[in-house]
């Protein structure tokens, strides 16, 4: 464990700019079960508006204290409603791999929220969002390989989509793929898209990662995807993000999906 007097000037930066913020959480269901595999936990301001309205208060020196505010308040939101009484569901939290430093370093306030929450370390499933380039692809895989090593999780958010290319998934080599809207929008009418992600399929079953369908927004598309071999999903069919609150999914949302 690194002392905390360990600094750099990332958090030696100025906190000011930052705006108070909230959470709200969408669940990621596991299909054939009918269970809820993870809520993400998605920043909102403080009154619900939405991310867009938060990330333009953010300066690039903000970068770090932001993505810190992001996990403490996600840990003690979703502990506050209760999610790490929820048998194995897991939280997903969005963190800017370009913020983080030093990951050890950076993981001090990670680790002493959650010790602090009572929520179980194998429970934190950290998604590496699109939103800004990976600049140092060996940086991230020493995160990647330092956030295992405590138990947690990483996924590559929005494969298919912006910087979230096969070249990036190829370097980094996370536990879990988050397939972007655009592969799945449709699936069900095109079968480019099909032929996509049955071959993204065998390739995560060979190599052993998870894959997520994000965007899923009907019983069609879940249905093609189920038949592909997806079987974990999020979107506007299963349940929009609640703020503040942990959305459950209808019996008959789940019955539609799977209905032959």
């Amino acid at each position: 464990m690194v002392p905390d007097s360990a600094a750099c000037h990332s958090c030696r930066s100025p906190q000011q700019g930052i705006p108070a913020i909230a959470m709200a959480f969408q669940p990621i269901v596991h299909l054939p079960s009918r269970e809820i595999y993870a809520y993400e936990a998605l920043v909102r301001g403080p009154q619900g508006q939405p991310a867009a309205w938060v990330f333009e208060q953010i300066s690039p020196e903000g970068h770090y204290h932001f993505d810190q505010l992001c996990r403490v308040t996600a840990i003690r939101a979703a502990a506050r409603l209760g999610l790490h009484k929820h048998g194995t569901t897991r939280l997903s939290i969005n963190f800017l791999p370009n913020a983080v430093y030093e990951a050890a370093t950076c993981l001090r306030t990670t680790l002493r929220t959650a010790q602090d929450a009572q929520f179980p370390l194998d429970r934190l499933l950290f998604e590496i969002t699109e939103h800004e380039s990976v600049t140092d692809e060996q940086h991230v895989r020493t995160i990647i390989e330092t956030y295992r090593s405590h138990g947690f999780q990483t996924a590559l958010d929005d494969y298919g989509a912006g910087h979230a290319t096969a070249g990036l998934l190829l370097a980094l080599r996370p536990d879990v793929v988050k397939i972007d809207m655009k592969l799945v929008r449709g699936i069900h009418e095109d079968h480019w898209r099909e032929e996509l992600i049955r071959h993204l399929t065998q390739f995560a079953d060979r190599v052993g990662i998870l894959l997520i369908a994000e965007g899923v927004e009907s019983a069609d598309e879940a249905r093609c995807l189920l038949a592909l071999g997806v079987t974990h999903m999020q979107g506007y069919y299963f349940a929009h993000p609640g703020f503040e609150c942990l959305p459950t999914v209808p019996d008959e949302t789940y019955a539609q999906a799977t209905a032959q």
